[in-house]
């Protein structure tokens, strides 16, 4: 986080989403309302201030003082090093570089937490569960080039975002099954967190695991292409990576749900849920989720909601902006 004094807290406002893959940009041009939003690939720009000055280029924008970068990434000082893409950064010589007056970055998934907050009913479908509790912590998670974990939590201020990097505990196998699938990976990784599964790469890893199992020489298959074989029916093998995959996001979300006691509802966010829409309602994932011994009914009541708004990142990005320069 960089800044300096600045009382006029004007507008517009850059804000970016940066993952692994992708780096979204847009402009808030007036409180919510966002403009001009454009995807980059960040494997077009060697620095991410040159990704920023492509897009200010491209949409025009003039007199940008503010800005705040969601990126996937933990946030523990002035230095960035991502951790899954090659782009190194000082926060302060970026703001400085950029001639800003603000520079705050946050984690994605308190960004993508942060959203929650604002995500109309519109743009939630819900898989299971009963109604939510009001101000009950609510637990956030997604798939998509990592796995992003985070949480909301209630505060006489209001909602207030968990910064924290969950994508990275152990993964915990929960039957033969998966046994044999993480010890495939650990033969291979060494350390087999939740991210090595719940993840693209991860969603590859599975179905590597299980063609390795049937002693069968796997195709290279990305992981656009397992799902589309596996809805298509054309590949039982992919079926069975995706079914595999959703049901261990089912015991990773619901373990997350108890460690909250996240009774205000699951968010599940990333890139990957909302591609498998229909068939992610009767996966694995909710029998999964519930299948919990004892707490089997604390779990049936909590609802969990796919996040299918196109850009959460960058409203939480907007979100934490408004924060900081109302604080300053």
């Amino acid at each position: 986080m960089s800044s300096t004094p600045n009382k006029q807290a004007g507008y517009p406002r850059l804000v970016a989403d940066i993952g692994g893959t992708n780096a979204r940009f847009a402009l808030e041009t007036a409180p919510r309302v966002i403009e001009k939003t454009a995807v980059l690939p960040c494997k077009d720009y060697d620095t991410v201030t040159d990704a920023v000055r492509a897009y200010l280029n491209q949409s025009g924008a003039t007199a940008v003082r503010h800005a705040a970068f969601a990126i996937a990434n933990p946030i523990l000082g002035d230095w960035v090093q991502m951790t899954n893409h090659h782009w190194a950064f000082s926060i302060e010589t970026t703001r400085q570089t950029l001639g800003l007056d603000t520079l705050i970055l946050l984690n994605d998934f308190t960004a993508q937490a942060l959203a929650v907050t604002q995500t109309s009913s519109k743009d939630l479908m819900q898989v299971g569960g009963q109604e939510p509790v009001e101000f009950a912590p609510k637990a956030v998670i997604g798939p998509g080039t990592g796995l992003g974990v985070s949480g909301l939590v209630h505060s006489p201020a209001g909602w207030v975002a968990l910064a924290g990097e969950g994508g990275h505990t152990s993964f915990p196998p929960f039957d033969d099954m998966e046994v044999l699938i993480w010890q495939y990976a650990k033969n291979k990784y060494g350390h087999v967190s939740a991210e090595r599964f719940l993840s693209g790469a991860g969603l590859s890893l599975v179905y590597e695991a299980l063609a390795a199992k049937q002693k069968a020489k796997p195709a290279k298959l990305m992981p656009s292409e397992i799902t589309e074989k596996a809805l298509s029916g054309t590949s039982p093998l992919c079926r069975q990576t995706l079914d595999i995959f959703c049901a261990m996001l089912g015991t990773v979300t619901s373990n997350l749900a108890l460690t909250l006691g996240a009774r205000g509802g699951v968010y599940l966010c990333g890139g990957i849920i909302p591609r498998v829409l229909e068939y992610f309602k009767t996966s694995p994932f909710r029998s999964r989720f519930e299948n919990k011994g004892r707490f089997e009914a604390y779990l049936a009541a909590i609802p969990v909601y796919v996040v299918l708004s196109e850009f959460p990142g960058i409203s939480g990005a907007a979100a934490a902006l408004d924060n900081h320069l109302r604080n300053v």
